[in-house]
């Protein structure tokens, strides 16, 4: 045989291969197996898609907050669709007639041979009545789906809400047009948990498009797999407590187990029932959530910005010690203000004169702390103002202050503690005078910081030099998260025991007596937060007891007039409420003055009494 009689063969043999191999799987898909000869049949068999049931939420005593219950979309294959009675189907779902002709012609753009979701989260009463018709709608069918369930109605903040998925979104596979997601809170942050997997069912069905069983037995269907379960830190009864003792008021709580990190309170107010963001009127229920000038949406604990106030001189004091600026035994004089750097003169209220470190706490001490942090950035160590700042910074910046310190919320922002390149803008020079930013010397000024981080501030003065990062998620089933560490403050231990014992002075005989709870040791500390859009912020940080501190917390009421006034009479209550399961006989009309306290509609009026607590 030639050679080209030899190619020649092993190019027929080739040939011959190819054609047998594709007779045998023909023979296999048109005689052997009923699959692909049903499923070429286009309107004879369908996919669905199987959704899981998300995880359910609990608190820390496995309380179930957060449940499902079941609800319906209307699903649409637009090539399969045909003439229908259009004012049946409005007058059932209770939309209008271009809405749905928006809307069929959205599914119809965003793939006319597959699914889509036509109208979602349909509920059981229109799900009875359109179920029952349906045989007259070809091209339609209702996919069963599960929604939140909510066993209170607070705590959206923590909770968060589900939506439906946006374009971007859909970048991710697992996702397509008209599945679910979690927009805001935990349901965002852990929605990979909660979200299980989904499955699909492929199932036979007839010409009105009536399901008549399943394809091939069922051989082909996926199981949905359960969303994880999240357990949180949370201890509802004392969530509902702060929400009533909070009702008519603006501001946050939130409230810590200090050797734990664990967050026990975490309440924004104003609040909003978080069954609003289920069912057919969620539309319309966001809108005037969002349009609320009370500004339900705005999580106040993680979002809102406020200068810290009086409750800021625990960490000046802490700075001062450790950098050897100031001893227990500095004194300065004070009678209702004093003139400091600059010539210039900070008020103060009457209290007794001079005062050394720990009566500057009790009587919280305007001019002191301004010493204070005179002293602090003129340290020859330094060898410039500039440069001591950015030490001094550097210390601000442990406390968890100008970071973002809680894993389990995204929109949680960090807070501003100004850098050194911002000041040399302000001042156009880098040679800087102590009287430039006295004003950061008590919690004012350009210094902002949220509720959750005054929160951590409680927690590192009840643990004497550390915190545990921020949580409010104890386990996903049997998993702890690896982001939960131990901070270390750069503060020497015995530094931390005066300023405690200062804070013990302010709830004694101070500006925290209203705090006081019998038989429990507490320390705290006041703050009058200067506000120049109506009347002064009250702020008090806690913690108790003393010794073995179970409960640290931040209570900032927004236009409270004092620390006295509303945070700190609210801090002693959860104290109370926490630690001795009840409030006493002796306290009820403490606690009925706060329930009754209303501030929502007295928010521009300047109250002209000077205080610093």
């Amino acid at each position: 045989m030639n050679k080209f009689g030899y190619r020649q063969g092993i190019i027929s043999g080739i040939i011959i291969s190819v054609c047998v191999v594709y007779l045998l799987r023909l023979f296999t898909y048109q005689v052997v197996s009923d699959k692909y000869k049903v499923m070429a049949e286009n309107n004879s068999q369908r996919t669905e898609t199987e959704y899981p049931a998300r995880g359910l939420i609990y608190d820390r005593n496995n309380k179930l907050l957060v449940d499902n219950q079941a609800a319906y979309d209307l699903m649409i294959i637009p090539n399969q669709v045909k003439k229908f009675d259009t004012l049946e189907l409005i007058s059932i779902l209770d939309i209008t007639k271009e809405s749905l002709e928006k809307r069929i012609q959205d599914c119809r753009d965003y793939a006319k041979f597959k699914p889509s979701v036509l109208v979602s989260q349909i509920p059981g009463n229109k799900y009875a009545v359109l179920q029952e018709k349906l045989y007259r709608y070809p091209g339609f069918y209702i996919q069963t789906r599960t929604l939140r369930k909510y066993n209170v109605n607070h705590s959206a903040d923590v909770f968060g809400y589900i939506g439906e998925v946006n374009s971007e979104q859909m970048k991710d596979p697992y996702y397509a047009q008209g599945d679910y997601i979690g927009i805001s809170g935990l349901e965002k942050t852990y929605e990979k948990h909660l979200r299980g997997t989904k499955g699909k069912r492929v199932v036979l069905v007839d010409n009105k498009n009536r399901v008549k069983g399943s394809f091939a037995d069922g051989e082909y269907d996926e199981d949905a797999i359960v969303g994880e379960n999240l357990y949180t830190t949370l201890d509802v009864d004392l969530q509902e407590y702060a929400y009533e003792l909070m009702q008519n008021k603006k501001g946050g709580i939130v409230a810590i187990e200090p050797s734990t990190g664990e967050i026990l309170v975490k309440m924004s107010s104003p609040g909003y029932d978080p069954q609003l963001m289920v069912g057919l009127d969620r539309g319309k229920n966001y809108s005037k959530l969002l349009n609320d000038p009370l500004k339900p949406l705005f999580d106040r604990t993680t979002m809102a910005q406020y200068p810290p106030g009086s409750i800021f001189k625990t960490v000046q004091a802490l700075i001062g010690l450790q950098t050897k600026a100031i001893s227990l035994q500095t004194q300065c004089t004070c009678s209702g203000g004093a003139y400091i750097v600059g010539g210039k003169f900070m008020k103060c209220h009457h209290h007794s004169s001079p005062v050394n470190l720990l009566q500057s706490i009790e009587n919280s001490c305007n001019p002191y702390y301004a010493n204070v942090f005179k002293r602090i950035l003129e340290l020859p160590e330094y060898k410039t103002v500039r440069n001591a700042y950015g030490e001094w910074r550097k210390y601000v910046m442990s406390f968890g202050f100008g970071n973002k310190i809680c894993p389990d919320f995204s929109n949680e922002v960090s807070g501003s503690i100004p850098t050194q390149e911002y000041y040399d803008n302000v001042f156009k020079t880098q040679k800087w005078y102590p009287s430039y930013m006295i004003s950061l010397s008590i919690g004012q000024g350009e210094l902002m910081i949220t509720p959750i981080q005054m929160a951590n501030l409680a927690t590192i003065l009840a643990n004497r030099g550390y915190y545990i990062t921020p949580h409010i998620v104890r386990s996903i089933n049997d998993s702890i998260s690896s982001q939960i560490k131990k901070h270390v403050i750069p503060i020497d231990r015995k530094h931390f025991d005066p300023i405690v014992e200062g804070m013990q002075m302010v709830i004694k005989g101070g500006t925290g007596r209203r705090a006081q709870v019998d038989s429990i040791a507490i320390a705290g500390k006041t703050g009058t937060v200067q506000n120049p859009h109506g009347d002064d912020h009250s702020v008090f940080i806690a913690f108790a007891p003393v010794e073995d501190p179970k409960i640290a917390l931040i209570v900032y009421v927004e236009n409270g007039v004092w620390g006295s006034r509303y945070a700190a009479p609210i801090a002693g209550l959860l104290i109370e409420k926490y630690l001795k399961g009840k409030i006493s006989d002796k306290k009820k009309p403490l606690e009925k003055e706060m329930f009754q306290g209303s501030l929502i509609h007295n928010t521009t009026s300047k109250v002209k009494e000077t205080s610093n607590e």
